[in-house]
């Protein structure tokens, strides 16, 4: 956020809500609300967690100024007691959060808020805003990482972001999702992703020949020279050019990089050419409006491509750009301290909440992950006894499991408006990412179709929702 103050972004109803509660003697009630996601960008079988550092960063700078406060007085529907209690707000709440770059599937909680009501509620806009953009774009680039089969990744996006967050964040949530490298620099200097770029058209367009850009290329650059071939004409001249300016200055350790065409025919074409002249370490680069399908495609077609760099359609998430994360009211305190449920009852059964507040437990079994288990905050963590689980669609599916591990997904991250919880560092988290999508069966994994993952309500949860529903909300 560069220093900036963020408090104000937020919806205004944030605001007016607030501002009731103030003034009714409601703002100090404890209230829990959940994030959570109901389907999965693409169709995929999971989607990644990412953005809650920020959601960290935020928390801890919250804080109104005296120009925010004259700013809402100005609006003239604000009272000015409220607008006084602004003057020493901070957050005092706990929240609970799975880590980043942990698999995550519609309907769980990803974070938990308990808090003030006034303080839960104000934080909803940006808490979605850091969720919701990360989480999508982490998801995509972990999407179009592992239909690359091993090949390297780089991000490519920057100027085609919605903004300059949407480019930093974006490739900060694309490294998560396991892209290698990124071309943002400012990325490599303030989270530590490699910047990566090899020249683009204009720079052969610069000189008088072809041949003339590759040569001043390579000596600028011998030890990591990556040639652009497609300027004029990829086969005639791009390729026997590169090579020869390859030989001539005796350049082994270098690239070519193809960004328009029939990338399967001319990669395939140009691996030859290369191998022919001994040039069989010179690696070659596409680029060019990709995404997980094309590259998928390619591969399949035997195309010859060391690595890829994916820009518009990865930073944008532009197949399916809207990750749809939201923030519901599930408990409240009573003045007894009493957790009372509450649930939100719509004609679309997807959009019935899970009440209260919950655990998040992750079922492992044979060093897989099996299924996600909701439980009440209170109760104990299954160990030993058989679990029964329920398909979250078609419940007439069940599952046994008997020989299984128990982790809890939701972690501390702030209590009592304390940070509690150390934010990893990017390589840390990316490495996370990697080993939990490693448990997760084939079938989750797959583009089309996948395997539905089992999320399953506690038999205490499921009574206490059935009780709720058929109350519907008398």
């Amino acid at each position: 956020m560069d220093g900036k103050n963020m408090t104000l972004l937020c919806d205004f109803y944030e605001l007016t809500m607030a501002n009731g509660y103030f003034e009714l003697g409601k703002g100090s009630e404890i209230c829990y609300f959940d994030v959570f996601f109901r389907r999965v960008p693409d169709g995929g079988g999971f989607a990644i967690a990412a953005g809650l550092e920020q959601v960290v960063e935020y928390i801890k700078s919250l804080a109104f100024t005296d120009e925010d406060i004259e700013f809402l007085r100005g609006k003239g529907i604000f009272s000015e007691g409220f607008l006084e209690y602004l003057r020493t707000f901070r957050f005092t709440g706990d929240i609970f959060a799975v880590p980043e770059g942990t698999p995550v599937f519609p309907g769980e909680p990803i974070m938990t808020v308990r808090a003030p009501a006034i303080e839960a509620q104000f934080i909803e806009t940006y808490v979605l805003l850091c969720l919701n953009h990360q989480s999508l774009i982490a998801t995509k680039a972990n999407r179009v990482v592992r239909a690359a089969e091993g090949r390297a990744v780089a991000e490519f996006g920057s100027r085609r972001a919605q903004g300059a967050d949407g480019a930093m964040l974006g490739a900060r949530a694309a490294y998560i999702g396991g892209c290698a490298a990124t071309a943002c620099t400012v990325c490599d200097r303030d989270f530590g992703i490699p910047a990566t770029g090899t020249m683009a058209h204009s720079w052969v367009q610069m000189f008088d020949s072809e041949y003339e850009a590759f040569v001043s290329y390579c000596r600028t650059y011998p030890n990591n020279a990556t040639l652009l071939v497609d300027t004029y004409d990829v086969l005639r001249s791009g390729v026997p050019n590169a090579i020869r300016a390859f030989q001539e200055l005796g350049i082994t350790k270098c690239g070519i990089r193809l960004d328009s065409g029939d990338i399967t025919y001319l990669s395939k074409k140009a691996r030859a050419m290369l191998d022919e002249a001994g040039l069989t370490e010179c690696k070659i680069v596409v680029s060019n409006s990709l995404d997980e399908n094309i590259i998928r495609d390619i591969i399949r077609q035997g195309a010859k491509v060391d690595s890829f760099g994916v820009g518009e359609r990865l930073i944008t998430a532009k197949s399916n750009p809207v990750f749809g994360g939201v923030y519901k009211l599930v408990a409240k305190e009573s003045d007894t301290g009493e957790i009372i449920p509450k649930i939100k009852i719509s004609e679309n059964p997807e959009k019935i909440t899970n009440p209260h507040f919950k655990r998040v437990l992750r079922i492992f079994s044979g060093g897989r992950a099996v299924a996600d288990l909701m439980t009440v905050y209170d109760e104990p963590v299954p160990g030993g006894e058989p679990i029964e689980l329920f398909d979250p669609i078609e419940t007439w599916k069940t599952k046994t499991v008997t020989d299984y591990t128990v982790r809890e997904l939701l972690v501390p991250i702030f209590k009592g408006g304390v940070q509690v919880y150390e934010c990893p560092s990017i390589s840390e988290i990316q490495a996370y990412c990697k080993a939990e999508i490693d448990t997760l069966w084939d079938e989750v994994k797959r583009f089309e179709n996948p395997h539905r993952y089992y999320v399953d309500l506690s038999k205490k949860l499921w009574d206490i929702k059935q009780a709720l529903l058929h109350k519907k909300g008398k």
